[in-house]
């Protein structure tokens, strides 16, 4: 099992370690803007890899991007979700969910309405 989830990451990874440090770079950026936009009273600090992002809950909101394996991570207090690039979106291994809908999700829950961030496309 582990051989094959490993020739299915290997497989996912369509971008050179510069292009997905630029994405990530720009993600990044691209949340903090539409936070900013949002309304909701959020604080975001983004440090190397990692994006934190303070709710009005009290709770935190953790986006980071790993490297080697390409991937988004989001840690809430729902949970943590892997995504990886298929077919131009972010998708969660374990159940198929998208990274912007899942974003969306603990970023509503957290302020007690709907927030939305739009996709940010891969190829820009």
């Amino acid at each position: 099992m582990r051989h094959l989830k490993q020739k299915y990451r290997t497989a996912q990874i369509i971008m050179t370690e510069s292009e997905f440090l630029h994405y990530s770079d720009r993600l990044f950026a691209h949340i903090e803007d539409q936070l900013e936009n949002s309304g909701a009273d959020f604080d975001c600090e983004s440090r190397g890899n990692v994006l934190n992002i303070d709710a009005p809950d009290g709770s935190q909101i953790v986006i980071n991007r790993h490297t080697p394996n390409q991937e988004l991570w989001i840690a809430a207090k729902s949970g943590g979700y892997h995504f990886a690039l298929q077919d131009g979106a972010w998708v969660a291994g374990r159940d198929g969910s998208k990274f912007f809908a899942v974003l969306g999700s603990v970023l509503s829950s957290a302020a007690g309405e709907s927030v939305v961030i739009e996709a940010l496309p891969v190829s820009a």
